[in-house]
């Protein structure tokens, strides 16, 4: 450790979360350092006793972090959270069990928005990796309803004020569709809450599907399904690190071809999980009705007393011959 750093930038190192997460850690009263409440930007040393909501956390150097990073494919209906107040499931539940440290997603997808995901152990990275001044570029497919002109288009890529600041894609490419769902590609070098949506919304437009399928030059795995993760093994964290002006790491986990196959299939079953559990809640949310009580009928009825209808019989259809 060098003579003094800065306190975020160690505890990311050491896989207590992003820079982001740790100033608003930090903000909150959260980490103390020696016998103080630690304050955003300080700086420390190697003798500093630093704690996180009482426990002492274990600072390590650069060159004992072992840095691995995890390509997910997110489904919808999953948050990029570690815990949400209302139980709904979060990316995090999904990820393989580690001994030291955490893993840290690298910017988030909303709810409804899937495709890739980066999760790394180290904070440093994930920072960078999110940082605007990096131009790390992001690619969505992205199904577009409503007419879309060349006029609209040339206003996303120029520049279109939003709430917060001024926001454009740097490429647009036109993919197909059918009427009035269409299909682009979007690049983008900045990753701002719901950007891609919000940009689409400004010109009239709404954003019925989007699936984020690229970050640098990695692309989200062929036959990766839904639910499922992938570990990068060292060119790949090598590259990660070289786009963001990080040094290189000799080694990383080394994935065996054993490894690969056992991880796709613990991704099948993770898709078949997540499905089966979206159809569950789905069938759950038609049980109820508006007032929010699960087997309620229409409003009005009394269930106690209704009558049971009996599904009216289909004539059976004859079959006729043929492929």
């Amino acid at each position: 450790m060098k003579d003094t750093e800065k306190l975020q930038k160690i505890l990311a190192r050491s896989g207590y979360g992003s820079r982001r997460e740790l100033e608003t850690m930090i903000t909150a009263g959260r980490i103390r350092v020696d016998d103080h409440v630690a304050t955003l930007g300080e700086r420390v040393t190697a003798s500093s006793v630093i704690s996180i909501d009482g426990h002492k956390a274990t600072v390590r150097n650069e060159e004992d972090m072992p840095c691995r990073v995890l390509v997910y494919h997110k489904p919808e209906g999953e948050l990029v959270t570690r815990k949400d107040p209302e139980g709904r499931a979060t990316v995090y539940e999904r990820m393989p069990f580690i001994a030291n440290g955490r893993w840290i997603a690298v910017g988030r997808l909303d709810i409804n928005t899937s495709g890739m995901l980066l999760m790394t152990t180290d904070g440093e990275l994930a920072n960078r990796l999110m940082h605007p001044s990096y131009e790390v570029e992001r690619e969505y497919a992205v199904r577009v309803f409503g007419e879309v002109g060349e006029a609209k288009i040339q206003k996303l890529l120029k520049g279109v004020q939003l709430e917060d600041g001024m926001a454009k894609f740097k490429k647009i490419l036109r993919r197909g569709g059918e009427g009035m769902n269409q299909w682009f590609h979007v690049i983008l070098t900045e990753g701002r809450n719901r950007e891609v949506r919000r940009l689409w919304e400004s010109q009239g437009l709404i954003v019925n599907r989007l699936i984020r399928v690229r970050i640098g030059d990695l692309h989200l795995p062929k036959g990766l399904v839904q639910g499922g993760w992938m570990e990068l093994q060292a060119p790949e964290v090598n590259y990660l690190r070289k786009l963001v002006q990080m040094p290189m790491v000799e080694s990383a986990v080394v994935v065996s071809d054993t490894d690969q196959e056992r991880q796709m299939r613990q991704a099948r079953r993770a898709g078949n999980k997540h499905r089966q559990e979206m159809q569950q809640r789905a069938k759950e949310s038609r049980k109820r009705k508006p007032g929010g009580k699960p087997g309620a009928g229409k409003a009005g009825t009394n269930n106690a007393n209704a009558k049971k209808r009996r599904p009216k019989k289909r004539p059976q259809r004859q079959h006729q011959g043929g492929s």
